[in-house]
C-alpha cells in the first residue's frame, strides 16, 4: 500500500507536467450571454415582487403591534391575549413566507435553477466541447475566487466557449476589458446609415 502511495505521489508532478492546462472566465461568459442577463433579470424581478410583499405583510404586523400598544390597557384580558396571539400568527406566517422565498431550497433557489440552469448546461458543455477539442485535460474558472493565483492569458478560453455558443465575444455592451481580464477591447460597432 505505502509503495502504492509513494509510486503515486512521485508519478503525479511527472504526469501532470504533461497535460495541457486551460483557464476560463465563467463571469466574463455569461456576461456576453444574452439569454443569461434577461434569466438574471427576470429573476431580479420575481426577487423584488417577493421583497415588496414582505415588506407590506410586516408593515401590517407593524400596525398591528402598535394599535396593540395603543389600546391594550383599555383591553379586557381576555381581548388582549386574543390580539397577542392574532400579532404572534402574523408573525409567524411572515416568517414562514421569509423562509419560503428566500430560505435554502426556498421558491428564489427553484426558481433560479428553473431560469438558469438550461444556460448553465450549455456554458458548461461548450466548456466541455473546447477541452475535449483542444485536448486540454484541466480547465480552471479564473473568475472564482481562490480557485487560480495566475493564468497567462494565452491559455484563457473564454473566447473560444463564447463562440461555441455561438456570441460573438465582446459583444455585450457592458462587458467591460477588466472582467475578463485579457486586456482585449471589445470590438465596437460601426454607425449604419
Amino acid at each position: 500500500m505505502r509503495k502504492t502511495l509513494l509510486f503515486l505521489t512521485l508519478l503525479l508532478p511527472w504526469s501532470l507536467m504533461a497535460q495541457k492546462y486551460a483557464s476560463v472566465n465563467m463571469e466574463y461568459i455569461f456576461q456576453n450571454l444574452p439569454d443569461y442577463v434577461q434569466a438574471v433579470d427576470k429573476l431580479s424581478k420575481f426577487a423584488a415582487e417577493w421583497q415588496q410583499d414582505i415588506e407590506q405583510r410586516q408593515q401590517e404586523v407593524d400596525g398591528l403591534r402598535e394599535q396593540f400598544k395603543q389600546e391594550s390597557y383599555l383591553l379586557p384580558d381576555n381581548l388582549k391575549q386574543r390580539r397577542q396571539e392574532e400579532i404572534k400568527t402574523k408573525d409567524a406566517e411572515l416568517r414562514a413566507l421569509q423562509r419560503q422565498r428566500f430560505g435554502t431550497g426556498g421558491d428564489l433557489d427553484k426558481k433560479r435553477a428553473e431560469l438558469l440552469k438550461a444556460v448553465q448546461d450549455r456554458v458548461y458543455g461548450a466548456v466541455e466541447r473546447v477541452a475535449r477539442e483542444k485536448n486540454y485535460a484541466f480547465i480552471l474558472d479564473k473568475a472564482a475566487s481562490g480557485t487560480v493565483v495566475y493564468v497567462n492569458e494565452k491559455y484563457d478560453i473564454s473566447d473560444q466557449v463564447l463562440e461555441m455558443l455561438g456570441v460573438k465575444p465582446g459583444a455585450a455592451s457592458d462587458a467591460s476589458p477588466e472582467s475578463k481580464g485579457t486586456g482585449k477591447t471589445p470590438e465596437k460597432k460601426k454607425d449604419r446609415q
